[in-house]
């Protein structure tokens, strides 16, 4: 799972973006539904590319609490 994920989705994303603009009927709201269908689908894959990438590349180190500290031993 890496970086090339993100681009195969980006790609099944504009797929499905151009279907939809091919796809809606001519009519009064023709531009609306298309801007519709676009814009949500564009901020769909938005959304999950910024979580994906935040999990794949935390910039904070998670840090355990329930493990208790060292201690050395002296002989």
């Amino acid at each position: 799972m890496g970086g090339g994920l993100i681009f195969l989705t980006l790609l099944i994303a504009a797929g499905a973006a151009a279907g939809g603009w091919v796809s809606v009927p001519k009519g009064e709201n023709q531009v609306v539904i298309r801007t519709s269908i676009t814009l949500a689908i564009t901020c769909c894959w938005l959304m999950w590319a910024i979580t994906y990438l935040a999990q794949l590349h935390p910039l904070i180190k998670p840090i355990r609490s329930d493990l208790r500290p060292l201690k050395e031993h002296s002989l």
